[in-house]
């Protein structure tokens, strides 16, 4: 058996306001809603390979969850400028920087913003 994915499943104040970030800030596609019309209680997006599970508070209320508020993507690119780089400008003052572009002891590349319910996403890309 082999594990081939995850998917961050997370729960927002405003499912609306957060697709608009994912989609428009991120460049994330929607996959598909439920139900189909607004208003929404879930929201599949998805950019290249990741996925990204968006759910309305009402939606999540019955659920049990430790949680988590962090995010971390890979981003390969031929090179940093189309890559992690490319990235963080497009990003720009479009969201709160929680890190700014850095290289890390470790061999990454990656900076960290803030979704609109307070989620950390970092970015890297291998140096």
């Amino acid at each position: 058996m082999t594990f081939a994915d995850v998917t961050p499943n997370l729960v927002v104040a405003d499912l609306d306001r957060s697709l608009a970030f994912y989609r428009d800030v991120l460049g994330f596609t929607l996959v598909t809603t439920v139900p189909d019309q607004a208003p929404f209680a879930f929201a599949w997006l998805r950019r290249d390979t990741v996925s990204v599970f968006l759910n309305s508070e009402a939606s999540a209320a019955k659920k049990t969850s430790a949680g988590t508020n962090m995010l971390f993507i890979d981003v390969e690119a031929p090179d940093r400028a189309s890559g992690v780089d490319g990235l963080f400008a497009s990003v720009g003052g479009r969201a709160p920087l929680v890190m700014p572009l850095t290289d890390q002891f470790y061999g990454m590349r990656e900076f960290t913003i803030e979704d609109p319910d307070g989620y950390a996403i970092t970015f890297a890309q291998r140096l």
